[in-house]
């Protein structure tokens, strides 16, 4: 009695341990077996029951879900003590039995189970007690029944070290070489190590594919996301019916992960909006919506804008000009990269908000008069003129100023350099003073009227460059004169 409740305590305590549960499972290995070593205790009608060796091999494999299938062979020796006078028996047992285990509980290092199933052992009487019964057969078969519990603990993915113990019932009366009508059974407990095979339904990676179905894709069944696109193997192919091999299954330069988890695009699909731009060029070049054909609401699809009309997907009205690209490009048919498609001078957005014809420049507002100069070529703003000596313009200088302001007021791409010059009368010093005072004098007026000073530059070159003799009354006239240079 002692030893089976030493041996009932021991196991307890062993399936005791296995109270950290987790997910990943020792249920799910495949086949599999080991080697334990052990000892034996009798349970015969002789009292004095001895501890001595024990060994069984043994093959598992699963049968379902929680339940294995297992076919073993054992060798130890049951022996004990006539306790009268002491005389031993000693006898050799040879199991081999087929055993249900049931581990209905499991971890990621511990699965305890229970055990029960049916055999036939083979016993060999080597030493006999003093009140053997006579001529007693010493060798023989009988049935054994073993049922007991155990407890696999893992030490790598391949190997667990197992311990186990359990009673095993025959159905002979001899095993101590005493009949006395009393059936003799005993008790085995062993550790080991078991060599524990995955089965294919196993998922170890829990990417939700099993390790057969893993084989066939391909995939690795370590690694969850094998293409490492942000997506587990297993929604790839059940769910999103994506390549689980391909970071990107449809090429479109977004991975598979960014697309079902981030954009929320078909990772199956180039173009999910079919605006006939790439979901990666969308996100990433142009930043329009990959789901949405037209992302500005312009009427135009991105594609077109793009790769047609070379327009702004971002921008309603590219040139600015109040017409929306779609309105310009499919309504009115005026240039949507033009503000003023004809040239006349007003904007596309104003000649249809007025009635006139955005195509025909004859009905645009008439010019002012203005000046007629080439890119880098001057003309003499003729009739400005300064009081003696100083930059100070006098009033009738305004015709000749107006035509210099409309140029650039009605030529916005016009850009311009003021050049003052002067006579050689004088210290040269002073005259290249006075004509860059003159120069900027101009450049301040077309400025306070409205001009962008970005547009005119200002310099003096004295009496550099004449255009005339120095040395006559009305040359020194000519000399003394403004230039308007167009710069572009």
């Amino acid at each position: 009695m002692n030893h089976r409740l030493t041996l009932f305590l021991c196991l307890t305590l062993l399936i005791g341990l296995t109270a950290d549960l987790g997910n990943a499972q020792f249920r799910d290995q495949g086949i599999g077996g080991g080697l334990g070593f052990g000892t034996t205790f009798g349970q015969t009608d002789l009292k004095d029951q001895k501890a001595d060796f024990f060994a069984r091999a043994y093959l598992r494999y699963p049968l379902m879900s929680h339940l294995f299938g297992e076919l073993g062979a054992g060798m130890g020796r049951v022996s004990g003590t006539n306790a009268a006078d002491g005389s031993d028996y000693k006898t050799l047992v040879a199991p081999i039995d087929y055993r249900f285990l049931y581990s209905p509980l499991s971890s990621a290092k511990w699965a305890p189970y229970l055990y029960a199933g049916a055999g036939v052992l083979h016993y060999d009487i080597q030493s006999l007690p003093s009140n053997a019964t006579p001529g007693i057969k010493t060798s023989s078969w009988t049935t054994v029944i073993p049922a007991g519990a155990g407890v696999a603990m893992k030490i790598s993915d391949k190997v667990a070290a197992e311990v186990s113990g359990g009673f095993n019932w025959t159905m002979k009366q001899t095993l101590n070489g005493v009949m006395n009508g009393r059936k003799d059974d005993y008790w085995t407990a062993t550790i080991g190590l078991t060599y524990v095979g995955e089965s294919g339904s196993a998922d170890p990676d829990n990417d939700g594919l099993t390790n057969s179905e893993e084989k066939i894709f391909g995939t690795d069944p370590k690694n969850p996301d094998t293409d490492g696109d942000g997506l587990k193997d297993g929604d790839e192919v059940k769910i999103y019916h994506t390549n689980p091999l391909k970071f990107d299954t449809d090429g479109d330069g977004l991975s598979d992960g960014d697309e079902v988890l981030k954009y929320h695009t078909d990772p199956l699909k180039v173009d999910t909006d079919g605006d006939g731009l790439s979901d990666g060029d969308e996100v990433l070049k142009y930043h329009t919506d990959p789901l949405k054909v037209d992302t500005d609401g312009d009427g135009l699809s991105d594609g077109d804008e793009v790769l047609k009309y070379h327009t702004d997907p971002l921008k309603v009205d590219t040139d600015g000009d109040g017409l929306s690209d779609g309105d310009e490009v499919l309504r009115y048919h005026t240039d949507p990269l033009k503000s003023d498609t004809d040239g006349g001078g007003v904007n596309d957005g104003v000649e249809v908000a007025r009635g006139t014809n955005p195509l025909d420049p004859s009905d645009d507002i008439p010019k002012k008069e203005e000046l007629k100069v080439e890119v880098g070529k001057a003309i003499v703003l003729e009739g400005i003129v300064f009081a003696t000596g100083k930059a100070t313009i006098q009033p009738e200088s305004e015709p000749i100023l107006q035509k210099a302001y409309n140029t650039l007021a009605q030529n916005a791409d016009v850009a311009v350099e003021i050049r003052g010059y002067t006579d050689n009368v004088g210290k040269t010093a002073t005259n290249q003073k006075l004509s860059l005072a003159r120069a900027e004098a101009v450049k301040a007026w077309l400025v306070k009227s409205g001009i962008d000073a970005s547009r005119v530059a200002s310099k003096g070159y004295g009496p550099k460059s004449p255009v005339a003799s120095n040395k006559t009354a009305a040359g020194r006239q000519q000399n003394r004169r403004i230039e308007f240079f167009r710069t572009k």
